[in-house]
């Protein structure tokens, strides 16, 4: 059977293929502690469950409207207007299988071949895959660990160019947990200000996800004069512990929804009705497990931050947001982050994702979104490695 040669070099998401290696180790007998999948491990609350639930027994199991039902675009609105700042009617909205699918449905629906996006890394790996499948060009921008992974104004300036498509920006971010300010996003602004052919997708999926008394800002509501050229993206996967519902959505000009819309037609239809009446429920109900699982995911920051930075030959950055700790093992005797991070999973029994498959290496990226007694034997088990090789 031929395979396009669109898919040379592009393989399963990292995660993924991390998660299929730990099934494999612990299906020959392996005592493995996986912190390499970025999944809650809080269960969905009830409400939503008996939302879902309500909506099955009332015969809302046919095809969705293929952008969203009208009762959660209605909910999203809603939602971007009290938490984000940001005004958008029900035809800027689209409802996906995720919201890895808006991003995807959103470079379908712009990218010519060679265009370029720009990726700031370390960044979340699917992003430079989606890119390369579609014909576009991942440009990388190494963002500094000293900066706190936070692209400065003068390092966008200079690789904007004729072909550059979209920027893509991650806060809360993955792998890095960097989160950015109104001032930082301010001053980006002011670069793209000059270059009206480059659009904006935000990815703010960990929005609900932030520490230390910061606030989370939307880019389009920090810089109002991009909003009519930047994708916000979220969801309810990581903010409810929804991963499995697979209900993603964004807010957009009305002429890129719609191109997305028509792109969403004809490879999924909509996302799944039933799981968009929980969504609903997620939205316009209770919030305090949101606050309640954000404090359970600080104190495992904290704890983790804690005892790498107490051992030998490692160190870690507090993250600001998100559930990840991306720690530096440029100090290991191993001449990649790919051996370090098999060091840690043979001699160890931990699972954790190279930094190399973010774009920037070399690092070890952690979930904090695992029970407390996994990450704390993950972490003896990491410090007794480490000792070994002393």
């Amino acid at each position: 059977m031929h395979i396009a040669s669109r898919l040379t070099g592009i393989g399963a998401s990292a995660s993924a293929e991390l998660s299929a290696a730990v099934r494999a180790l612990r299906a020959r007998g392996h005592d493995i502690i996986d912190l390499g999948i970025g999944q809650p491990d809080f269960d969905t609350p009830a409400h939503i469950i008996e939302a879902a639930h309500r909506a099955a027994r009332e015969g809302q199991t046919r095809y969705p409207p293929t952008g969203g039902t009208q009762a959660l675009k209605a909910a999203v609105c809603a939602k971007f207007q009290r938490e984000n700042a940001l005004s958008y009617t029900r035809d800027q909205i689209l409802v996906s299988n995720g919201a890895k699918q808006v991003i995807f449905n959103a470079l379908m629906a712009t990218l010519e071949i060679g265009d370029e996006v720009l990726l700031c890394a370390p960044y979340f790996d699917s992003y430079a895959s989606m890119v390369q499948v579609l014909g576009g060009v991942p440009v990388k921008l190494e963002v500094q660990e000293a900066d706190l992974f936070i692209l400065k104004p003068d390092a966008l300036a200079a690789v904007i160019g004729p072909r550059t498509r979209w920027l893509m920006l991650n806060s809360p971010g993955n792998p890095t947990g960097a989160v950015y300010t109104h001032d930082s996003y301010r001053a980006l602004g002011q670069v793209l200000e000059r270059y009206p052919h480059v659009s904006i997708l935000s990815d703010e999926i960990y929005e609900h996800i932030i520490f230390d008394d910061r606030q989370h800002i939307s880019f389009a509501a920090a810089c109002p004069s991009l909003y009519h050229r930047t994708l916000t993206v979220t969801g309810a996967s990581k903010a409810y512990a929804m991963t499995g519902w697979r209900i993603g959505y964004g807010g957009g000009p009305k002429e890129l929804i719609q191109a997305m819309t028509v792109i969403q037609s004809q490879i999924c239809s909509g996302a799944c009705s039933i799981a968009q009446a929980a969504t609903v429920a997620a939205l316009e109900g209770p919030q305090d497990f949101v606050s309640t699982s954000c404090a359970a995911y600080a104190a495992r920051r904290d704890l983790v931050v804690e005892r790498i930075n107490a051992m030998p030959l490692l160190s870690l950055r507090k993250p600001g947001g998100a559930f990840y700790a991306l720690i530096n093992v440029g100090a290991l005797p191993f001449k990649t982050d790919q051996d370090a991070a098999h060091f840690f999973l043979n001699t160890a029994g931990v699972a954790g994702v190279p930094g190399h498959v973010y774009g920037l290496s070399p690092f070890l990226r952690l979930s904090l979104a695992a029970a407390d007694d996994k990450l704390e034997e993950g972490l003896a088990r990491m410090r007794t490695a480490l000792e070994g090789i002393l």
